[in-house]
C-alpha cells in the first residue's frame, strides 16, 4: 500500500470516527472533522502532509501525490 492510499484511508477513518463520536459522545468531536478537512485542503494545495512525512520515514513506498 502506498503513502497516498494510507493517508486517504486514515483521513476517511478519522472523519467517520469523529462523526460517530460527535453524534454519540460530544458535539466537540466535530472539531476533529473540521481539522481533518482543513488538513486535506491545505495538503491538496501545498503537497505537505505530516502523516505522509512520518510514513516516508518509516519506509512506506511513495505514491504519486506525496513525494
Amino acid at each position: 500500500m502506498s503513502i497516498d492510499r494510507i493517508v486517504l484511508a486514515f483521513a476517511g477513518g478519522m472523519v467517520l470516527l469523529s462523526l460517530a463520536l460527535g453524534l454519540t459522545v460530544s458535539p466537540w468531536f466535530f472539531a476533529l472533522t473540521a481539522l481533518v478537512g482543513a488538513n486535506l485542503m491545505q495538503s491538496a494545495f501545498t503537497g505537505f502532509c505530516p502523516l505522509a512525512l512520518a510514513l516516508r520515514r518509516l519506509g512506506v513506498k511513495p505514491g504519486v501525490a506525496f513525494r
